[in-house]
């Protein structure tokens, strides 16, 4: 298995809802036009794909200059524990440079992953709800 990266690829909303089935990540894969906006309107994907199979993803919104949320960082089932989570965010430590803080809200099943990996965990963040 040889995984390869990109960054800001062509991707298509079908092969990102699979992607996110198979990952277990929670999004509006029902909703095809809300997954193709999400695509668009993020101004950084990172891709891993395994020959032409899409199997991690991390999609964030930056301004490459201050800081940089990751909205998605989601790896296929059967290719977690590889390191492609982990790579995922190095791509884009590399690609936003060391003066950008990179934030995330993670899922309560995730939080060991993001601790081993390093990232700090913080209790200063708030939120309004998404209604759907």
């Amino acid at each position: 298995m040889k995984i390869s990266y990109l960054i800001n690829p062509n991707l298509k909303p079908k092969e990102v809802v699979t992607l996110f089935v198979d990952s277990g990540i929670k999004r509006p894969v029902n909703n095809i036009g809300r997954i193709k906006r999400m695509i668009e309107n993020a101004n950084l994907i990172i891709c891993a794909r395994d020959d032409k199979k899409l199997v991690g993803i991390l999609r964030a919104v930056t301004d490459y200059s201050y800081c940089c949320y990751v909205s998605d960082l989601a790896v296929d089932k059967k290719y977690q524990r590889l390191g492609i989570g982990k790579k995922l965010l190095k791509l884009a430590r590399k690609t936003l440079g060391n003066q950008v803080m990179i934030l995330l809200l993670s899922a309560p099943e995730a939080d060991a992953f993001y601790s081993h990996i390093g990232m700090e965990n913080i209790q200063n963040a708030w939120k309004i709800a998404r209604k759907k």
